[in-house]
């Protein structure tokens, strides 16, 4: 035994090694790559980050043919004016739901006796700069022939993608200073990318957040076109989270800047949770915006409407696999973060980013990390064929190495018992049964062949008679 578990240990030893070694190797998880959390959490959420535009449109007709010049300043604005304006907002449910401010939708909301009274604004703010007149003046003017003959609400959702869709007000609460600013839209999708809601009650003062949105400061003619679908994300902390408006709705204080546009674009947590909406800004001084002052609705108080509209806030297949492919890409992994990316592509070709990320990945596939886990079925068959290896290196070395002595009185031990064989005769034996014929004084072989010849002298006398 001791000359077979010299090689036969050993071998086991290596062979064990080599499992434990494949059971470390599937278990590693892709190596995270140095990013910072802030942009991680920006390239999960603005996906999913929308811009709102709601306005309604008013055709007037002016009943004084008399009035050239008045005839023609309407026919260049098509007898037409424009009220509303855009925010933001964030998709929560995979089919379409989007949570955002009350006062961003509100132009649609209206009543068309009060659109028609603030377009009518527009109207006659044009004729008296045209004339150089003041406001009253115009105003008493216009009233007496002007009047809407159309109004046409029109609420649109910009998706970070460049899809143009139309929105439905589902859920809907007040706006600023009314009540809660909070409103809950549709658009008609599947598999969007959403952001998750998170709970407002667990913020505390001087957490880390940042509010993403459309902020109308960061639109410029110099800027391409396709620039305003890029959503802007800005760093702050929590600076008060128990205040509450006149009405005596919640809101929490920001230092993050924001502006105009951000309206209703989703406030994150260092977890991608949303926590709150932002709803205004803080009083300007000496007619200018003061950043860091800002405030934003609760999440806890959107998600009353959220409820209200029948919305389940749930994740998409969408974010999931963009997520994943993410991770592997920051980690090293283009052969695998690129397949990740194709498969967002073809459940939602329209993904903002996914068209980048695949182009990305593909200039950097072959400098691809291995990930271990795609060989586990060859990892399995080896393990298998190992463990077999070491049990019967194992059998041989503990029970192969008996004595052929041991083996062999297991042999007899196991063998019948047969008549036991006759014991010659010893010369003690030989002195109990002879006797000294030839009277020499000893018992030997003479004596022997004296008594056989003796015995055959007998034997012939019994044969004669």
């Amino acid at each position: 035994m001791k000359k077979r578990a010299f090689f036969t240990i050993p071998i086991s030893i290596l062979l064990i090694a080599v499992i434990i070694a494949s059971f470390f190797l599937l278990n590693i998880q892709p190596a995270e790559g140095k990013i910072a959390r802030a942009q991680k959490l920006a390239e999960f959420t603005k996906p999913a980050v929308v811009r709102v535009v709601d306005y309604a449109v008013v055709t007037w007709q002016f009943t004084n043919p008399n009035d050239p010049e008045v005839i023609a300043i309407l026919e260049q604005l098509h007898n037409q004016s424009i009220v509303g304006g855009s925010g933001s907002g964030a998709i929560i449910s995979s089919d379409g739901y989007i949570v955002t401010n009350a006062h961003v939708v509100e132009a649609t909301q209206k009543k068309d006796e009060d659109i028609a009274n603030e377009a009518f604004e527009q109207v006659v703010t044009t004729v008296a700069d045209y004339f150089k007149v003041d406001y009253e003046t115009a105003y008493n003017y216009m009233v007496k022939y002007t009047q809407y003959t159309d109004i046409k609400r029109v609420l649109k959702v910009v998706l970070p993608g460049g899809d143009v869709l139309d929105g439905e007000v589902k859920s809907y609460g007040a706006p600023i200073n009314e009540g809660k600013d909070v409103a809950v839209l549709k658009i008609e999708g599947k598999n969007l990318p959403t952001v998750p809601l998170g709970n407002s009650d667990e913020i505390q003062n001087q957490d880390n957040i940042w509010v993403i949105g459309y902020p109308a400061a960061a639109d410029s003619d110099i800027l391409s076109p396709d620039s305003s679908l890029v959503s802007s994300m800005n760093a702050g902390q929590i600076s008060a989270t128990s205040k509450k408006t006149e009405q005596g709705s919640p809101v929490i204080q920001l230092n993050a800047a924001a502006t105009h546009g951000n309206s209703g674009g989703p406030v994150i947590n260092d977890k991608g949770e949303i926590i709150g909406l932002l709803t205004f800004r803080g009083d300007t001084v000496n007619g200018q915006e003061v950043q860091g002052f800002n405030f934003a609705v609760p999440v806890n108080t959107v998600k009353e409407f959220v409820n209200q509209a029948g919305v389940r806030n749930t994740g998409s297949e969408t974010d999931k696999i963009y997520q994943e492919g993410l991770e592997l890409y920051w980690g090293g992994y283009y052969k695998h973060a690129l397949e990740k990316f194709e498969a967002v592509q073809r459940i939602y070709p329209n993904h903002s980013e996914i068209k980048q990320y695949i182009a990305n990945a593909e200039k950097k596939v072959d400098s691809s990390k291995t990930l271990w886990s795609d060989y586990a079925t060859i990892f399995y068959i080896i393990d298998g064929i190992a463990g077999l290896l070491v049990l019967i290196l194992l059998v041989f070395t503990f029970t192969g190495g008996k004595s052929k002595s041991s083996a062999a009185g297991a042999i007899a031990a196991s063998t019948p018992s047969a008549e036991p064989a006759p014991t010659p005769a010893t010369p003690s034996a030989l002195e109990n049964t002879l006797q000294d014929l030839n009277k020499d004084g000893k018992i030997d072989v003479q004596d022997i062949l004296l008594a056989l010849q003796e015995h055959q002298k007998n034997q012939q006398k019994k044969d004669e008679e």
